[in-house]
């Protein structure tokens, strides 16, 4: 698995991010205009735009697919190739699909036997030891936080069930007594990593690990991977804000993503991305959140203070991978358009 740099400077130069604070507008990635996906029936089965037969020469066929995995929805594109016909990027979605659910399967916190949850019961205990792939992905999270001052933190999730943004949403901001009760169980310094043995220990009984912010990014650059073994060349995948797009469509024209401010109505864009063979993700404040006084909470926590971060409404970050995109997204938006950048 192919990770970032390790180096700051490397990193900078990697992305571009559109950030929109709170004195300007900013882009975040609402579900794709049709220009970019459709609304197809199931990956299994698809839906194809058919091309006109140019006398019997090859005429490639848009086929859409979706599916469902990591508590997104997950949307592809391809087009058909002389190799590659209909129904094999159909399969191949198919298997895009069961590739995310296995990536889902190590890494969620979900199920009480994934890897990451084991690492979370043995929190202040013992080490755990866990496959080359989670353990390259906490590293990689690790690291993360070391160039992001922290702001990028897996341990955020020993918050979890004090602010309630998913399917357990309480439009109520936790006590602060409560918040300080956890606070000193958070951070990445509490992760213990082994290399040689490849095991992970939690040093704080009460520290939990999270991969929400970095693991979906993955799991798109994987389904990519899958489509490309299946000699597809001009794909998009998406799983809810994390996109990546290879090859050109066969007229020449780049992807495009639809950019809107998440201020604005919605389906109005704020700006249209061109994606040739690179990624993007969006961290913004405007899902899973509610308003308590006229004050905004949401689901993008600075780890440092406990609260939802302040300095941005909305960050997108394009990138080479999917991988980098989402891990960047929310330290940039918590850092703000200076430090961020």
């Amino acid at each position: 698995m192919r990770l970032i740099s390790r180096s700051p400077r490397v990193l900078l130069l990697a992305l571009t991010a559109l950030a929109g604070c709170r004195d300007q507008p900013a882009p975040t990635v609402p579900p794709l205009p049709p220009a970019v996906s459709a609304a197809p029936a199931a990956a299994s089965t698809g839906s194809v735009d058919a091309g006109d037969d140019a006398g019997g020469a090859f005429v490639p066929e848009r086929v859409h697919g979706e599916g469902a995995a990591m508590g997104t929805h997950i949307a592809f594109a391809a087009y058909t190739t002389p190799e590659t016909d209909a129904a094999r990027v159909r399969g191949a979605f198919d298997g895009a699909v069961e590739e995310i659910k296995r990536i889902e399967s190590l890494m969620t916190t979900w199920r009480p036997d994934s890897e990451v949850s084991r690492i979370n019961a043995a929190a202040g205990k013992a080490p755990v030891k866990v496959s080359d792939e989670t353990f390259s992905i906490i590293a990689e999270s690790v690291h993360a936080s070391e160039i992001s001052e922290g702001t990028f933190d897996i341990t955020f999730h020993t918050l979890h069930g004090l602010w309630k943004f998913d399917e357990d949403l309480d439009p109520h901001p936790p006590p602060a007594a409560d918040l300080r009760a956890r606070l000193p169980f958070v951070g990445w310094r509490n992760i213990k990593l082994d290399a040689s043995a490849r095991t992970v220990m939690l040093a704080k009984p009460r520290t939990q690990i999270g991969l929400g912010g970095i693991a979906k990014g993955y799991a798109v650059d994987m389904a990519a991977k899958v489509l490309e073994r299946a000699k597809i060349t001009s794909f998009f995948v998406q799983a809810g804000g994390d996109l990546i797009a290879r090859g050109r469509k066969p007229d020449g024209s780049e992807w495009q993503a639809g950019v809107r401010d998440p201020r604005g109505p919605e389906g109005k864009y704020f700006a249209r991305l061109a994606l040739t063979d690179h990624a993007f993700s969006t961290a913004g404040d405007y899902e899973r959140a509610y308003v308590v006084g006229g004050k905004r909470y949401h689901h993008i926590i600075d780890p440092r203070t406990g609260q939802p971060a302040s300095a941005c409404r909305s960050v997108t970050v394009w990138a080479p991978t999917a991988l980098l995109a989402d891990e960047i997204d929310d330290a940039v938006f918590i850092l703000g358009p200076e430090k961020g950048m």
